[in-house]
C-alpha cells in the first residue's frame, strides 16, 4: 500500500480534518480562514504563511510560553535517553517530578498521582473520595472540570451532558455562595465536594473573599471531601502559586495541570494529603494509567515547576497581569456598553461582552489583528486571556494594538450599540 502523500497545504489539512479528525473541526477552522500553525516561540505563534500571532490563548497552557529553552532541553535529553518506562522498577525522573510539585504546593499535600490530562485528575479524585465512601458529588454551577464520563458530571453544563446521561449523580450550587453550600451539604451523606478558586472556562468568575476559606470549613463540618481544581488557576496564573494561597486553605486534594505541562508535554496530578491518599498507598494497582507519570511527561513537569519558581513568574504574572487589563480596558473603552465587564486575577482575565455575538466578533477581529484568545466554553459571551508570563515589552505594544484595532472594526459593525 502506497502511503498518502503529507499534508502540505491549508486545503490538505482542512480535507484531512473532514475525513479523519471531525467535519466540525474543519467549518471552525473554515471561519478563521483556515490558518495553520507551524511553529511558536515564546509568546508568538507562526503560521505556514510566516505570519505570527501573539498568544494570549492555548486555553491556559502556555503560562512559560512556547519551547522554553529549560523545558525543551529536559525533554529532548530524555527522549534521547529513556522517554517511556517499564514500570517495573523505580524510575528516578518521576521521582524527581513529584518532589518538584510537592515543594511548591501547600503545606500537607505530599502526595501526587500523575496523569495526562486535567480530566484524568479530576477522575481520580473522584475514585479517592469513593475509596473514602464519599459518592455523593458537590460542585459549583459554572464550573468545568472535564468532559470523560465521571469529571462530566461535574461539570455543570447541560449542553456538554445531555447526549451522555445517565452520568453519575452530582448536584450543582451556585459559585461563591457559602450558604447555599452549607444548606446542600447538611441535607445528605458526607459528599465529595469539588470546586475552583476562579472559574475560568465559567467566564472568569472571582468568588467573594473568604470563600474558600468558609468551603474549607463546610467540608470539615460536614465530614466532606474538599477536592479543589486548581488545574488552570495553579502554578502561578493567578499571580500566585495557587488560588488557595490567597486564603490559606489545603484541600484534601488539589488538582494540577496545564502550566505543569511547561507547555511542552501533555502531563497532569492529583496531589493529595496522606489521609486522602491511603486508599492508593495501600494498594498500587487500585488506579493506573500505562502512560501516566512516562519519563518524558515527568521531564516536562519537572523543569516546568523549577523554571517558574526560579524565573520568578509567579510574580511576573502578578505584575503583567494588571499591566495587561488595564491595556485592555484603555483600548476596548470606545466600545462603551457593548462591553459588560472585565476581570480577572493574574493573567487569568475575562472580557465580558454585551452578547454572544459580540463576543465572536472579537475573537475574529482580534485574530485578524494578529492576537489568539479564547471564549469561555460555560460563558460563551466571555473572551479569556491566559497571556504567558514571558510577555516581552514589544508584546504588550502588539496586545494594545490588536484590541485598538479590534475596538474600531466592532465600532464600525451593525451590532455595535451606538
Amino acid at each position: 500500500m502506497t502511503a498518502p502523500a503529507p499534508c502540505e497545504t491549508s486545503a490538505d489539512v482542512l480535507t484531512a480534518y473532514r475525513r479523519h479528525l471531525g467535519r466540525g473541526r474543519a467549518r471552525l477552522a473554515s471561519l478563521t480562514g483556515g490558518a495553520m500553525e507551524t511553529a511558536s516561540f515564546g509568546a508568538r505563534v507562526v503560521d505556514a504563511d510566516g505570519r505570527e500571532y501573539v498568544d494570549c490563548g492555548g486555553y491556559g497552557v502556555f503560562l512559560l510560553g512556547h519551547c522554553h529553552p529549560r523545558v525543551v532541553e529536559a525533554v529532548t535529553d530524555q527522549v534521547r535517553r529513556h522517554p517511556l518506562a517499564t514500570r517495573l522498577l523505580l524510575e528516578p525522573v518521576a521521582a524527581g517530578a513529584a518532589t518538584a510539585l510537592a515543594a511548591v504546593t501547600p503545606p500537607g499535600l505530599d502526595r501526587v498521582h500523575f496523569v495526562n490530562s486535567g480530566a484524568e485528575a479530576t477522575e481520580t479524585a473522584v475514585k479517592l473520595a469513593r475509596a473514602h465512601g464519599r459518592h455523593r458529588l458537590v460542585s459549583a454551577a459554572g464550573g468545568y472540570h472535564g468532559k470523560t464520563t465521571g469529571a462530566l458530571a461535574l461539570t455543570a453544563k447541560p449542553l456538554y451532558q445531555d447526549p451522555f446521561r445517565p452520568l453519575l449523580p452530582a448536584e450543582h450550587v451556585p459559585f461563591g455562595d457559602a450558604d447555599a453550600l452549607a444548606a446542600r451539604l447538611a441535607d445528605g451523606p458526607p459528599a465529595c465536594v469539588v470546586v475552583e478558586p476562579v472559574q475560568g472556562e465559567g467566564g472568569v468568575v472571582l468568588p467573594p473573599p473568604g470563600y474558600l476559606r468558609r468551603v474549607r470549613e463546610l467540608c470539615a463540618e460536614h465530614g466532606a471531601f474538599f477536592v479543589l481544581d486548581e488545574i488552570q488557576t495553579g502554578l502561578g496564573r493567578l499571580g500566585t502559586w495557587w488560588g488557595a494561597d490567597a486564603e490559606d486553605v489545603r484541600p484534601d486534594i488539589l488538582l494540577v495541570g496545564k502550566n505543569l505541562s511547561g507547555g511542552v508535554i501533555p502531563v497532569a496530578a492529583a496531589v493529595a494529603t496522606a489521609e486522602a491518599y491511603a486508599p492508593f498507598d495501600a494498594d498500587p494497582f487500585l488506579h493506573t494509567s500505562t502512560f501516566a507519570g512516562a519519563p518524558v511527561a515527568m521531564a516536562a513537569a519537572r523543569a516546568a515547576v523549577r523554571a517558574i519558581d526560579e524565573e520568578g513568574l509567579v510574580e511576573r504574572a502578578r505584575l503583567l497581569g494588571a499591566e495587561v487589563q488595564d491595556r485592555v480596558r484603555e483600548t476596548l473603552a470606545p466600545l462603551g456598553d457593548a462591553v459588560a465587564d472585565i476581570r480577572g486575577r493574574g493573567l487569568l482575565i475575562g472580557i465580558e461582552m454585551r452578547d454572544e455575538q459580540l463576543a465572536g466578533e472579537l475573537v475574529l477581529h482580534l485574530l485578524e489583528a494578529g492576537l489568539l484568545v479564547n471564549h469561555s466554553l460555560n460563558a460563551h459571551k466571555v473572551v479569556r486571556l491566559t497571556p504567558p508570563a514571558v510577555l516581552t515589552r514589544c508584546d504588550l505594544d502588539r496586545i494594545s494594538t490588536a484590541f485598538a484595532t479590534a475596538a474600531g472594526s466592532i465600532a464600525k459593525g451593525p451590532t455595535c450599540p451606538k
